[in-house]
Order: structure tokens, then C-alpha cells, then sequence
């Protein structure tokens, strides 16, 4: 039987603190989502100023990550070069960029997915959240 590791409430509390902590330095006003390797949703903050529909974007870009292993903008870009058939694909509903998957010892345990700035910044967020981690997101 193999095993692998997995995010526990601690680690969760450590992520959403970073990503908050980046968005308040940067004031981008975000939703804030982590999930794990199945894509179920363990965290949820929607920042002061942010978006309603954040709430909903944020989990979509969190799920998307987990479940494809990899970062939501790769579907972006995918859609973005003509592959539209991605747009129809089941469970994958945040194709944009701003989830990115948590990584330890080579298995994806979870994403974080963030919504309400650019996308880009987005991600910067998620980013900084898997930082507090010590791993490479």
C-alpha cells in the first residue's frame, strides 16, 4: 500500500495567512480558496472589497488544480490556442489562471485558488499561500 502526505488544518491556516497576508500587502481584494487532493473544499475567504462572484471562481480555479495536477492557466492557455473542447470537460469549471496545485514528495495534496485581481496576481497569491508550506507549489 503506498501512502503520501496530506494537508491538515494547520497547514490550511498557514496557506490562507500567506495568501492573505500577500493580497493585503499588494490591497487586492480576493477570494480565497483551498482544497484538497480531491478537489473538497477545506477553506474560504472572501477579503473585505472583494467581488461576490470571487466566492464562486476562487473554489472553480481550486478544484481545477487539484483534480488536473496541475495549474489552472494550462487550460486557459489550452482553450485560449483553439482546444475549446476543454470547455466542456467534467468537474474542470475554473479554466482560468489563479489555481495552482500544493506538491509534496512528488503528489498533488490540494490547490489553492484565488480570484478577484489579475490573473496573474491571482496566482502570486496562491503562490505565496503553498510558500508558507516550505514546498514548491
Amino acid at each position: 500500500m503506498k501512502t503520501k502526505p496530506c494537508l491538515v488544518l494547520d497547514d490550511v491556516k498557514r496557506i490562507a495567512a500567506a495568501s492573505e497576508a500577500e493580497a493585503l500587502a499588494n490591497r487586492w481584494a480576493v477570494s480565497i480558496a483551498i482544497v484538497d487532493d480531491g478537489g473538497h473544499l477545506l477553506w474560504l475567504q472572501r477579503l473585505d472589497g472583494a467581488a461576490p462572484i470571487s466566492a464562486q471562481i476562487a473554489p472553480g480555479k481550486a478544484r481545477t488544480a487539484a483534480l488536473g495536477r496541475r495549474e489552472s492557466r494550462v487550460y486557459e492557455e489550452m482553450i485560449n490556442q483553439g482546444r475549446v473542447s476543454f470547455l466542456s470537460a467534467p468537474g474542470l469549471e475554473g479554466l482560468l489562471e489563479g489555481g495552482v496545485p500544493i506538491v509534496a514528495e512528488g503528489q498533488c495534496i490540494g490547490a489553492v485558488g484565488v480570484s478577484g485581481v489579475k490573473s496573474t496576481e491571482d496566482a502570486q497569491i496562491a503562490r505565496a499561500g503553498i510558500a508558507a508550506l516550505g514546498l514548491a507549489g
